[in-house]
């Protein structure tokens, strides 16, 4: 089992390394459903990337929002950014930029958002299909349901606990 703590700020990526996450997610200024709150720019970013592998932790970047075709070029720069920078690991949620990060960051690791809705074994097996290591489960997913889907299924599951 991993300990994923969201890092909304540079302290509280700080707060959970120092608490024992196993990995942090985080966003920058775009492209992430937290678009408004304080995320990380791109010195932020490397800076972060740096304090957490020099601790053994993994960083997840969320690019988790629908995008408008005047985005995509923009999207492609910026995981190309993460990429380069070190990133772990993208969760996503747009369909149509996941068969381009597919197609231009093939080994870049992938796992399907919260976003994306996916609530039942049939969903996490779609996710499979498309590339995707790790499906981060619908918030209102029964404990029944997620043992179900973990016992049917050889793709890591991720869930929300409060």
């Amino acid at each position: 089992m991993e300990l994923l703590s969201p890092a909304g700020s540079f302290e509280s990526l700080i707060a959970a390394v120092q608490n024992g996450a196993d990995a942090v997610y985080l966003g920058g200024g775009a492209f992430n459903a937290r678009r408004y709150a304080g995320n990380f720019d791109e010195v932020d970013m490397r800076r972060a990337l740096d304090y957490c592998h020099l601790r053994g932790v993994n960083v997840h970047v969320t690019l988790n929002t629908l995008l408008l075709d005047k985005e995509l070029h923009a999207v492609l720069d910026y995981a190309a950014f993460l990429y380069e920078a070190g990133a772990d690991a993208l969760i996503v949620q747009d369909l149509g930029l996941i068969r381009m990060l597919r197609k231009n960051f093939a080994d870049f690791e992938l796992h399907a958002s919260t976003q994306m809705g996916i609530h039942d074994l049939d969903g996490v097996k779609f996710a499979k299909e498309l590339g995707l290591k790790r499906v981060v489960l619908s918030r209102e997913v029964p404990l029944q349901e997620i043992a179900y889907i973990h016992q049917n299924c050889n793709l890591p599951l991720e869930c929300f606990a409060h």
